[in-house]
């Protein structure tokens, strides 16, 4: 028993014709318009390939060609096609605070038995201080550099 069926328009297949033989796209769009050609039911379509064919001759998964007619049935053919928009959103963990505490560190004295500040010793040292819970290098390392690029071409002293 079939679980979603393709049924594209004529304009939608040579929308999808046209995006798979010319111009520049991103790989996934295009597979996933291959899949969508590949699936359809319509009244415009010769032949329909099945799943396993889909999915030996374009090397994918048979999950991602559910994936893709889910989409497409459930959603419209913008999303099939580009995948559903990121919305997730990030609390920020650090303010202009914890960044100005950050420098001052890092242009401070090095603790003892160190030539300079690396970005573990300041991780660990913000932590120590509790201006922060926890933070990884990674973090540090960006927010210096951001700092370092909003001073741009500012002499200092």
């Amino acid at each position: 028993m079939k679980k979603y069926i393709v049924t594209l328009t004529k304009a939608e297949r040579e929308t999808l014709i046209a995006l798979t033989s010319k111009g520049k796209h991103k790989s996934q769009k295009i597979l996933n318009a291959l899949i969508l050609l590949g699936c359809d039911e319509g009244e415009h379509q010769t032949k329909r390939s099945t799943n396993d064919e889909i999915s030996r001759i374009l090397n994918i998964s048979m999950r991602k060609i559910d994936r893709v007619k889910e989409r497409f049935v459930m959603e419209s053919i913008e999303v099939a096609l580009n995948g559903r928009k990121k919305n997730r959103i990030y609390d920020k963990k650090t303010d202009g605070d914890f960044e100005d505490h950050l420098v001052a560190i890092s242009c401070s004295e090095p603790p003892e038995g160190f030539a300079r500040w690396s970005l573990r010793l300041l991780a660990d040292k913000v932590v120590e201080l509790n201006y922060i819970d926890s933070i990884s290098h990674e973090s540090i390392r960006r927010i210096l550099k951001k700092t370092k690029s909003n001073l741009g071409d500012k002499k200092v002293g």
